[in-house]
């Protein structure tokens, strides 16, 4: 097994971890093992004869993306002097990367508790262990950060010279420590109070409030300043204290402006003493943290089978098919009660509910009186970018070694599996926060709006249709989560988004017409009847590469 270059820039600091009683060999070779592992992709059962290994690690070959991401955060360098307001909104932009991928991720990463199967009978040193989790994924976010940021940074070099530079970096490196950290002591909190099935349930909606405060803490942000005549003025609230990105703000600006009044002494200090507190007690905390990831292991007692006799009245209307009532059933299960699945999935239901309400406070905040004559109700068109990413967590499982069951059932055609796999995404995990937005909207914008929602819901519909016939076709969970992570997957998350932008475009079109609307209503409904009807006729073949 061939050394990693990455480790050997952890080399110099072997003298720092052993002071923190962390066996530094033994740590290193469990990362090199994890490392090496990532960088390999695990062939599916249903296509074990004849699938090709790509080699090298996926991730690292679609930070590109992020590259040009980074790319977006270059104007800001270039906003006159006010380094408050620049870093403020740079790094806030740098947090929600970081932030969202920490979450959706690499929570799963740090939940993790298969090394305690396998190295906690050893005579390893527990802190060693946890330090090499912890590495695992400060590397990763170490990648990810350095294709966001290299090339604004050199941009800032230019402009501002070194000592921006050397702050700039230095803050980066504190905001990727503190996110891991806050987000470590996060769920250790959590699992003080809870375990078993609650405490996981609990976990996934404490996805869903992450994502949401990242959403609407990135707002508060941008609204901390205001532009009057081109001049950037800040007007200090004591909200403000909580947007961590300034307090990193603050301390360039205090050394670079030389800015001196009360809240920038007060900014920069946070952006010093939180962070080293939080490290301080994480190491404290370590050792808890890792043994109270073992009520993750309690299953706790099966719920009794309570089934209304209107659910099965619905059953029976949306799957007209013994087949398709199976696999919806089976689906809806495995949605329920996979934790890695929906530890990925639920922050993207968090950010399909709070960007549409993002926008139309936008509006409300110069036009507020207008709102019910726009068409800002075409945000909630923003609700569909859930769909790409639960339509490429599908073929995923943690117990994908049972995927032999479809090859010895009596299955002809392919054809109910996905079907009923994708109603039940539809009405499991979509439904309820569409419903929701259009109960809102519905009282935002009154009555005449329902049939505008219909036809949105239409094209989600159809929508899922397009992402099932350009993605790859697997069998839904027959596919490790190891595989999931090192193939990219954002960047075809990221072009399928487009698609919903192209419907509500379209949507737009229609409204200015008269009657465009019932026109646009009725090919919708033709349009989603024919591609439901023809493209779910997938045969073996397809699936098998």
């Amino acid at each position: 097994m061939q050394d990693i270059p990455t480790l050997k820039l952890l080399d110099p600091l072997k003298k720092v971890f052993e002071k923190f009683d962390i066996d530094y060999e033994v740590m290193r070779a469990i990362l090199k093992v994890k490392l090496t592992m990532d960088g390999r992709r695990t062939p599916t059962m249903l296509a074990q004869n004849s699938q090709k290994k790509d080699k090298g690690n996926q991730f690292i070959k679609s930070l590109w993306l992020y590259v040009l991401f980074g790319l977006f955060m270059i104007p800001l360098l270039f906003i006159g002097e006010h380094y408050l307001f620049q870093m403020s909104m740079f790094f806030g932009m740098f947090t929600f990367f970081i932030m969202t991928s920490m979450i959706s991720d690499f929570s799963s990463v740090l939940l993790d508790i298969r090394d305690r199967n396998i190295l906690y009978p050893k005579p390893i040193n527990r802190r060693t262990v946890s330090a090499a989790k912890m590495m695992h994924i400060i590397i990763y976010l170490g990648y990810l950060s350095i294709a966001l940021v290299t090339i604004p940074l050199i941009v800032g070099l230019i402009r501002h010279g070194i000592l921006f530079l050397l702050l700039a970096v230095i803050n980066l490196i504190f905001i990727n420590l503190f996110v891991v950290v806050l987000t470590t002591l996060f769920y250790f909190l959590i699992l003080q109070f809870f375990d078993g099935e609650k405490l996981k349930d609990l976990i996934n909606y404490v996805q869903i409030g992450l994502s949401l405060m990242i959403m609407v803490g990135y707002q508060l942000l941008a609204r901390s300043f205001e532009i009057i005549n081109l001049t950037i003025t800040i007007e200090p609230q004591w909200w403000q204290v909580f947007i961590f990105p300034m307090w990193f703000a603050a301390n360039m600006d205090l050394l670079l402006n030389q800015s001196t009044e009360g809240f920038y002494l007060l900014f920069a200090a946070l952006s010093i003493i939180v962070p080293c507190t939080a490290i301080i007690l994480y190491l404290k905390f370590n050792d808890m943290f890792e043994h109270s990831l073992q009520k993750l292991t309690y299953q706790g007692k099966s719920k009794g089978m309570k089934k209304a006799k209107w659910r099965k009245w619905l059953l029976q209307l949306f799957c007209r098919t013994q087949e398709e009532r199976a696999f919806y059933r089976f689906a809806s299960a495995m949605m329920k009660n996979e934790r890695d699945f929906k530890l990925k999935a639920y922050p993207s239901l968090g950010f399909s509910i709070v960007i549409p309400f993002i926008f139309i406070f936008g509006v409300l905040g110069d036009n507020g009186e207008d709102l019910a004559n726009s068409h800002t109700y075409l945000t909630i068109y923003f609700s569909l970018l859930v769909i790409p990413t639960i339509m490429l967590l599908m073929p995923y499982s943690v117990k994908y070694k049972g995927a032999w069951i479809y090859r010895t059932a009596p299955i002809i055609e392919l054809k109910p599996i996905f079907s009923g796999t994708i109603k039940a995404f539809l009405v499991k995990l979509f439904l309820p926060p569409f419903l929701l937005l259009s109960l809102v909207f519905t009282f935002l914008y009154g009555l005449k709006i329902i049939p505008e929602l219909i036809i949105v819901l239409l094209n989600a519909f159809t929508f899922v249709v397009i992402c099932f016939a350009i993605l790859k076709k697997a069998i839904p969970f027959t596919e490790s989560f190891d595989q999931y992570t090192q193939t990219g997957n954002g960047i075809i998350a990221f072009f399928l988004m487009f698609l919903a932008g192209v419907f509500a475009i379209l949507h737009y079109v229609s409204t200015i017409y008269p009657y465009g609307t019932y026109i646009y209503l009725g090919l919708a409904v033709l349009y989603l009847m024919v591609s439901w009807k023809v493209a779910f006729n997938i045969g073996w073949e397809k699936v098998i590469e």
